[in-house]
């Protein structure tokens, strides 16, 4: 007898769970063909070749994202990496050997802190690159979508 009101059980369980999931609705979404974007920092977008006076300068700056039309669109985050040229000595020659460093991470705040603007400018020195990828922005009806990437080569 217990078995069968199990079995009695399970079965309406099962029925109404598959009646909750017939009565849903499905809304389609209208398809979102993000505009054509371009990145900036200052005048600078895509790949640039910049002195080490302006890469200095450039650090401290937010980063612009605008289409065609010059509206302009918000930042919700990105990523930004720092290619770091340092000094090293190679221990089986004893000379001074040219390394790199890369340091990054991912940020929601435009331009970048406070700490990492401190800590990066002023210091930049030829062959250093500064990288901005992954950005994503957001239009006037909060629709989301990635920005080309931007590099900074210093000369």
């Amino acid at each position: 007898m217990l078995i069968v009101s199990c079995i009695i059980c399970y079965s309406s369980t099962a029925q109404l769970s598959t009646k909750r999931i017939k009565e849903g609705t499905i809304t389609k979404v209208a398809k979102f063909k993000p505009p054509v974007v371009k990145t900036f920092l200052g005048r600078n977008s895509e790949t640039n070749t910049v002195v080490v006076e302006e890469a200095n300068q450039l650090i401290n700056l937010p980063l612009r994202i605008t289409d065609d039309k010059n509206n302009v669109y918000t930042v919700i985050s990105y990523q930004f990496m720092y290619k770091k040229k340092s000094v090293i000595e190679n221990e089986q020659t004893g000379r001074k050997e040219v390394a790199f460093t890369t340091v990054s991470d991912l940020f929601k705040t435009n331009p970048l802190p406070e700490i990492w603007r401190t800590n990066i400018g002023g210091n930049l020195q030829k062959d250093e690159e500064l990288y901005y990828f992954d950005i994503i922005v957001k239009d006037k009806l909060n629709r989301k979508f990635f920005a080309p990437e931007l590099k900074i080569k210093i000369k």
